[in-house]
């Protein structure tokens, strides 16, 4: 079996209490989930639906080239 990596961005929303991810590479791609591991588990298999969804329609997933950076950004404020 292949298998390729996605890079997954996981952030706890408040408000819902829930977790939330996104997976930039794939049109931000979303899901979430009750605790980290089930949000894990249902973006991975949204990958997997995107992917056979993609290849069904003849759409090409474009190589992943850079991966996105998170940086501390100080901001003075007023």
């Amino acid at each position: 079996m292949t298998t390729q990596k996605f890079d997954v961005v996981l952030e706890w929303d408040a408000d819902e209490s829930l977790w939330v991810t996104q997976v930039p590479a794939l049109d931000h791609l979303s899901t979430y989930g009750d605790t980290r591991e089930e949000a894990l588990a249902n973006t991975r298999e949204a990958i997997a639906g995107y992917l056979e969804a993609a290849a069904q329609e003849g759409i090409t997933i474009p190589d992943i080239v850079s991966r996105p950076e998170l940086l501390d950004l100080e901001v003075a404020l007023p």
